[in-house]
Formats: structure tokens, C-alpha cells, sequence
């Protein structure tokens, strides 16, 4: 805001000095008023007129007229109300301009512009990456000069984090000390980074990071996924798949973290061979407001699905093209159970559970994109009623 008032003042000042110039400057001298000059102008012409007459130039009573016709236009002239007291002291014109300049730019500021704009547009004017990393560069100068802060350490392992320096940032959490062993949220930060700078390693220090984390607040988010990961690194697919249960029950349902959760849930259990105890999955397709079941593979196409493909069960509405529901999670083993639920909606405002019964379909992509292409394995579709929970998806095809 101040970025715009003081330019503004500071010219509305220059804009003043310029008009009132000649009233500030003026000097001691009155000058001449409009009467004044005028008396001079025919007092020559006067002179003039009576040269003529003593050079026989005019006769007497040319001279006379002239001069009588003189006399009446100075009288008239003179006689007018001079423009130095119809203009006032110069004190009162001062203030005058200066009144009618700050009026009219006020009014026409506030007709056209908008300072709160203004100061807006500056104030999200968006940051480059290097004018950020000067920020964090600077902090850390900072810092190293007063390394008591642990706070300020805690804020720098923050911004290292955010820009990707995990190395950095460990060190900076590191150097936190004791500021950061009560704030869970701070606690599982530290873990996560020592997890990129360990290449995905959860043994040692990481894993204890995140158990202090839990230990003050069972329901922290990143604590609970880092815990799940860390369950399955190691094999414990049940463990990893209750702990994921826990953090998606603390999400908005549908959303895209929901899904992902989800999707890793399902891996989980495929490799671990664990069958669907999804309580919220269950009582949803049990009420009526889901469908779920089997996805199998037939012998012949088993050899054709690689790592990194993805399952895709896509429900639609029977006669539309547009999906209602997709479930998306990796190719791992068969066979694979599934279960669409209002979860998986493409749309909340118009969920799988307000349908009488759906088009399914079982697919598995290279890309994991939503349209078909050649090469994916596809089941046949199906059309089965909302509730169904024995639902079974061959996938016995190659799309050409």
C-alpha cells in the first residue's frame, strides 16, 4: 500500500510546485495591474494625438473630438474593477489551486483506479524459484549466526524440505534439537526426509521419528502414511494395510488422496493375499450403494502384464460413455478383489449408489489413462444391479 501512496504524494507535491510557481517565486514586486496599463496606453496616444496638432497634422476641432473621445474610453477603462482585486491575495489563490488539485485527482482516482488493486496485484505478483532460494539462502546466513534459534532451525529444515534440498534440510532439522521432539507434525517431516536422503530406507532413525510422531498424536497424516510405507517396505502387508484404513477414514471421501490410499490398500492386500476388510467398502456394497468382486486373468494373457501396469475398473451408467466410477490400482497378482464405491465417483453429485444397476468393465493399461488404447487387456463388459458383490471381470482380451 505504501508503494503506491508515496509516489502518489510525491507527485501530486511536484504537480503543485509547477502550478503555483509563479504565485511562490513571485518576488516583492506587485507588478502592473490591467488599469494601470491602460492609463499608459492612451496617456502615449494623448502625447501622439497632440504632436499631430502642433505639426498641422489635424486641425483644432479634430483634435478636440479625438481628444474628447479619449477621454471617454480611459474613463471607461480606468473606470472597471481592477484584476488584481477581482483576483484576491495571492495567499487565497494558493489555497484555492491547491484544493481544486487534490479534489479533482481524488475524484478522478476514485472514479478510475482502485489502491486496494493495486496493492493486491503487487502483493501477488508471483515469487520466482531464484528470488525464493535467496530467501532461504539468506535465512540460513542468518541462522548460522545465531544457532541457539532452534525454531528458526526448524523453519529453515521446513524451506529445504519445500525446495527439494533434503540433505539440507535433514541437517536443519537435526540442528532443531529438542524444539521439534513435542510437535508430531515436525517429527514426521524429519522422517520423511531421512527416508529420501536413505533412498527409501525406514530402518534406524526414520522409523523412530515416526513412532514418536504416532506416540503424540496417533491421527497425524504424514505419520500415518510413512507408518504405513514403512509396514509394507517390510512385508507387513496387513499392518501397512490397517494403518492406511486409519489415515483414509480422515480424508474427504472421493477425493483424489482417498483414491490413491485406496489403490495402495489394494496393493497391499494382493500381495499379501489379504481378502477385502474394508468395513466402509463392505457395508457400502452390502447396502446397496457399490458393486464388488473378482478381477481374473486368463493363462494366455498372463505373460503380456508387466510391472508398472494398471488395473482399471471402470463402471458407466448402461448407454453412456462418460464414467460413473473408476478404481485404478496396480497389476500385482491374480486373481484381484475390487470393490466401487460413492468413493471412486467421478462426480460427487452424481455417485454409483443413486444408480439402479451399471456397465462394468475390467482393463489393464500400460499408460493408465482414462481412454481405451491398442494393446490394453480388457475384460467383456457387464451389466449388473447396484449391490452386487460377487461380481467376476475375466480379462481375456487384447484390444486391437
Amino acid at each position: 500500500m505504501a508503494s503506491f501512496f508515496i509516489p502518489a504524494f510525491l507527485l501530486l507535491v511536484l504537480v503543485l510546485l509547477l502550478v503555483l510557481r509563479p504565485f511562490i517565486f513571485s518576488g516583492k514586486n506587485e507588478g502592473i495591474s490591467r488599469r494601470q496599463m491602460n492609463a499608459a496606453i492612451y496617456r502615449e496616444e494623448l502625447e501622439k494625438l497632440a504632436a499631430e496638432r502642433d505639426a498641422g497634422a489635424i486641425d483644432i476641432q479634430e483634435y478636440e473630438m479625438s481628444h474628447a473621445e479619449m477621454r471617454q474610453r480611459l474613463f471607461q477603462d480606468t473606470n472597471e474593477e481592477d484584476d488584481k482585486a477581482v483576483m484576491g491575495s495571492t495567499k487565497k489563490v494558493v489555497i484555492s489551486l491547491c484544493v481544486f488539485v487534490v479534489l479533482i485527482s481524488s475524484g478522478l482516482y476514485l472514479f478510475l483506479g482502485d489502491v486496494v488493486r493495486v496493492a493486491q496485484n503487487s502483493e501477488q505478483r508471483p515469487m520466482t524459484q531464484a528470488s525464493v532460494e535467496k530467501m532461504v539462502a539468506d535465512f540460513a546466513l542468518k541462522m548460522e549466526k545465531d544457532p541457539d534459534n532452534l525454531k528458526g532451525w526448524a523453519m529453515l529444515g521446513r524451506s529445504y524440505r519445500i525446495l527439494g534440498r533434503n540433505e539440507d534440510a535433514a541437517k536443519a532439522y537435526g540442528r532443531a534439537g529438542s524444539f521439534i521432539s513435542n510437535d508430531p507434525e515436525l517429527l514426521a517431516e524429519y522422517a520423511d526426509t531421512l527416508i529420501a536422503t536413505a533412498n527409501g530406507s525406514f530402518t534406524g532413525k526414520p522409523l523412530q521419528l515416526i513412532n514418536q510422531s504416532l506416540k503424540l498424536d496417533p491421527n497425524n497424516l504424514l505419520a500415518l502414511w510413512l507408518s504405513g510405507s514403512a509396514s509394507f517396505s517390510s512385508g507387513n502387508y496387513k499392518a501397512a494395510v490397517q494403518t492406511w484404513q486409519k489415515l483414509a477414514k480422515q480424508l474427504p471421501p472421493g477425493s483424489e488422496e482417498v483414491r490413491a490410499i485406496e489403490g495402495s490398500i489394494t496393493e497391499a492386500r494382493s500381495k499379501g493375499g489379504l481378502a477385502n476388510t474394508n468395513d466402509a467398502t463392505n457395508t457400502a456394497v452390502a447396502s446397496g450403494k457399490g458393486v464388488s468382486g473378482k478381477i481374473e486373468l486368463s493363462v494366455e494373457l498372463k505373460a503380456k502384464v508387466k510391472s508398472g501396469d494398471v488395473v482399471m475398473v471402470i463402471a458407466r451408467q448402461p448407454g453412456e460413455r462418460m464414467p460413473v466410477a473408476v478404481l485404478k490400482v496396480p497389476a500385482t497378482q491374480f486373481p484381484m478383489n475390487f470393490a466401487l464405491t460413492d468413493a471412486q465417483a467421478m462426480n460427487p453429485s452424481a455417485p454409483i449408489s443413486k444408480l439402479a444397476e451399471v456397465s462394468i468393465e475390467a482393463r489393464i493399461s500400460k499408460t493408465g489413462m482414462a481412454k481405451a488404447e491398442t494393446g490394453d487387456l480388457i475384460s467383456a463388459v457387464q451389466t449388473v444391479k447396484v449391490g452386487s458383490n460377487q461380481v467376476k471381470l475375466l480379462v481375456d482380451q487384447v484390444r486391437q
